[in-house]
């Protein structure tokens, strides 16, 4: 059976293996100090093409043909995590060891697995100078490949340690979201300050911190951005049925699909024992949207298993307050079981879906995320039983 990355082997990993990195990008690693850096760097110049690949596991292979078969010596380079290429195409590959996904994109160098390879575009953005009045801060979407960013208070979360403990450099990811609260101009530059801090009401589950970072990554989110999508359409005909054995998700309005997506939903296996289980698997019949968050950090398991994930955009709750639809930006493997009980969707179809279904939720609301109704749109979630 394949291994699954989590989210701390992908770090212990890159610190592993930065003697395998680029000259480059060894230096680059080696000047990030947590100790003195007080101010983030400012946004690189991102590969020219409209979608921009970014590599999100260390020791990625770069082929000659979209294959991985072991007998065709196709591997003509390892990439590094956060790797940024430019997205010609996607292309059908013939991938061996037990993965379903075929999919190869095309790149002006070669082939990479399109399972990690996430896709982003560099859309930056011209950043407002203060925080509108009357209002404590906003919501705002990174729209670039990633955004770096500078530690300001106490290391608390788990994400942050790991990153120290391997010089990782912390950055946010295209199409993660975050409360920002404060606005300063550093050198001509307008930064903004992340606050993850739980005792707002923003950062469910957070850990107190606080990071800046360059404001021309991130859009301000407005009412535009969560309006109801088809709020004329009788709650009770909405529905979502989640197929866990083709690894698809449809909305209904009545019997018509109005929307369909590839997802990665729980595993069916323990990765801490590698035996078969359902302790991670997505939960199998009626279930309901029940409340929502804009953003949240999800830190569970152990240290072979487990994960911290801090700003998880569009979270959609369909059981209990842990299992959810929501955005992933870590990997590209959709149509493969890969979550630990979750959902996982494209960031894009995340948000599409919070905006979708019941109860619908404005940015000023969603502080009251945990007094929403009981229940909103069906989510049927189906699996033949072997």
């Amino acid at each position: 059976m394949h291994k699954k990355f989590s989210r701390r082997d992908f770090l212990k990993v890159s610190g592993i293996g930065l003697a395998g990195l680029s000259t480059l990008a060894l230096n680059r690693f080696k000047a990030f100090d947590f100790e003195t850096l007080s101010s983030p760097r400012r946004l690189p110049q991102f590969p020219a093409s409209e979608i921009i690949g970014r590599v999100v596991d260390p020791g990625v292979d770069l082929r000659s043909q979209p294959t991985n078969d072991p007998n065709l010596n196709t591997s003509i380079a390892k990439l590094a995590a956060d790797t940024l290429v430019e997205w010609n195409r996607q292309v059908v590959g013939n991938v061996i060891g037990g993965l379903s996904n075929q999919h190869y994109v095309e790149t002006p160098q070669g082939y990479i697995y399109g399972s990690v390879l996430q896709p982003t575009r560099n859309r930056p953005n011209t950043p407002i100078t203060e925080i509108p009045a009357g209002v404590p801060g906003f919501w705002a979407e990174v729209t670039v490949p990633y955004v770096d960013l500078a530690h300001e208070g106490a290391v608390a979360s788990p994400w942050l340690q790991d990153h120290i403990a391997y010089n990782f450099p912390p950055r946010l990811y295209y199409g993660q979201v975050v409360w920002i609260d404060q606005i300063r101009t550093s050198n001509g530059f307008v930064e903004y300050r992340w606050n993850e801090d739980a005792g707002h009401g923003y950062g469910y589950g957070a850990y107190g911190e606080f990071f800046w970072a360059d404001g021309s990554g991130l859009k301000v989110l407005t009412d535009a951005d969560v309006a109801p999508i088809s709020p004329d359409v009788d709650p009770n005909d909405k529905r979502i049925e989640a197929d866990l054995d083709y690894q698809t998700l449809s909305c209904y309005e009545g019997t018509t699909e109005v929307y369909f997506c590839r997802i990665s939903s729980g595993l069916k296996y323990d990765p801490a024992t590698g035996q078969t289980s359902d302790k991670l698997a997505t939960p199998v019949g009626n279930l309901f949207t029940h409340w929502k968050i804009i953003s949240l950090n999800m830190t569970a398991g152990t240290f072979q298993s487990g994960y911290s994930t801090p700003a998880v955009p569009w979270s959609t709750m369909i059981s209990g307050d842990g299992i959810a639809i929501h955005g992933a930006f870590w990997h590209n493997a959709f149509g493969e079981k890969r979550s630990h009980g979750c959902i996982n969707v494209t960031p894009e179809d995340a948000k599409w879906i919070f905006r979708w279904t019941t109860p619908y939720v404005s940015l000023a609301e969603n502080e009251k995320r945990m007094s929403l109704p009981d229940h909103g749109t069906i989510v049927v979630s189906k699996e033949i039983a072997l």
